[in-house]
């Protein structure tokens, strides 16, 4: 990261950050490009890491990409605020932001509701209930985050 100054590497800060996110988007590795799609996505972190819980339709292009290489990168931002410098006539945005890497497997049948009540937590504070009937045609992901840092932008600077 060139701008060192901007760097969150506390493990605490990083969740605190992604908590306050509602998109993650992923890119996957495709032929000639990478493919990048925005999710909603629900946090478990536990014991110094991070998972994300993703879901999806039964079938598509994420998830034949996945099937041939579940390495993925993360982005996610929030926070965003122009700031404006009349002195200096300049301007910037402030912002936060956590990127990363990790890997997606998708979540056994059985572990399903567990997961998607994570997600449902993201956006949701208290226990929401949810239609049931709609797990056995829903594909929940998981992705195991293998490396992330954080990121500020404030009107400090």
């Amino acid at each position: 990261m060139r701008r060192k100054d901007r760097e969150i590497t506390d493990f605490h800060e990083i969740v605190e950050i992604i908590k306050k996110c509602d998109v993650c988007r992923i890119a996957l590795n495709d032929e000639e490009f990478p493919y990048i799609v925005p999710l909603n996505f629900g946090l478990e972190a536990k014991d110094g890491q991070v998972f994300f819980y993703f879901h999806a339709a039964m079938e598509g292009k994420k998830l034949d990409l996945i099937a041939k290489d579940n390495r993925a990168a993360f982005e996610m931002d929030c926070g965003h605020n122009f700031i404006l410098y009349e002195e200096r006539m300049s301007c910037t945005m402030g912002y936060e932001s956590v990127t990363g890497h990790g890997t997606i497997e998708t979540v056994p049948e059985e572990e399903k509701f567990a997961a998607l009540k994570i997600l449902m937590r993201q956006y949701h504070a208290e226990d929401f209930k949810f239609n049931t009937d709609m797990i056995s045609v829903t594909k929940v992901l998981k992705m195991t985050v293998t490396d992330m840092v954080g990121k500020r932008r404030d009107n400090i600077h």
